[in-house]
């Protein structure tokens, strides 16, 4: 595991983003920091959190930034990644985001257990055991916020990427208990659900609409950080196609392409 030092904390908030590399999570890293947060970022590519962490400091001069290398497979090292975030950021974490996600390709005829495990493994089961550690500091502390991306793909069965779909729909359940468990001791629990996104995981992907840029979505979810939502849909909109989407019966939507 490797950091960059952080400076001083300065009283600024401590935000930790775990897939914050690319896409959402670094798009996130340069909103927090921009709100004057103190921002640590995790991901498995040493390459990519360097130019991220770049990228906050050229949005953000005095941004207060740390990178840790760590792969959310890597379950039994969710202990020293949390502490090394805390030494880099110079006191207890204030807020996680669980944002990395991965999505490969599955053919209408493909069934593969592999693909599948892969997408359990980090969507789901990293993001447990993410959570859980900030459960039991926040918890003690009776403060904090735990922010979990999941997606529009949480709120029904459909005929593409069926590991996905449940993985991020395992998240959005893991986090409602979350949320009835810590929210009566002061701790924020916020379930993003976002639609298409400009990212890497969208390319390939076709019947898209209403793409969003990632700084637009980031934009999105700070403000319902700050304004300690339990669900937030980004955009907005998809509450009511998904609202659709969820009404629409059994026998009629499974003869849908979507």
């Amino acid at each position: 595991m490797q950091g960059l030092q952080a400076q001083s904390h300065n009283g600024a908030a401590r935000t930790v983003i775990v897939g914050g590399s690319t896409g959402i999570g670094a798009a996130l890293a340069v909103a927090f920091a921009r709100r004057g947060n103190a921002v640590a970022i995790l991901a498995r590519r040493e390459d990519a959190l360097l130019a991220t962490a770049s990228a906050v400091r050229n949005a953000v001069p005095n941004a207060l930034v740390t990178i840790v290398v760590h792969d959310v497979a890597a379950r039994d090292r969710v202990d020293a990644a949390w502490d090394a975030c805390e030494r880099a950021l110079g006191g207890p974490i204030d807020r996680l985001v669980y944002c990395a996600g991965t999505m490969p390709k599955v053919a209408l005829d493909e069934f593969d257990t592999t693909k599948d495990a892969a997408m359990i493994e980090t969507n789901f089961l990293g993001a447990i055991a993410w959570c859980n550690r900030a459960a039991r500091s926040f918890l003690a502390s009776k403060s904090g916020q735990i922010v979990g991306i999941s997606s529009v793909a949480a709120d029904r069965g459909r005929i593409k990427a069926p590991g996905y779909a449940a993985s991020k729909a395992g998240f959005v359940t893991y986090l409602e208990s979350l949320r009835n468990r810590l929210t009566r001791h002061g701790v924020s629990v916020v379930t993003v659900k976002p639609g298409f996104v400009d990212t890497d995981m969208l390319k390939g992907v076709e019947g898209t609409f209403g793409v969003m840029s990632p700084d637009a979505c980031a934009h999105a979810i700070v403000r319902a950080c700050e304004r300690r939502r339990q669900v937030v849909y980004v955009p907005w909109w998809w509450r009511f196609v998904m609202l659709g989407i969820r009404a629409t019966p059994s026998f009629i939507f499974r003869r849908l392409n979507v």
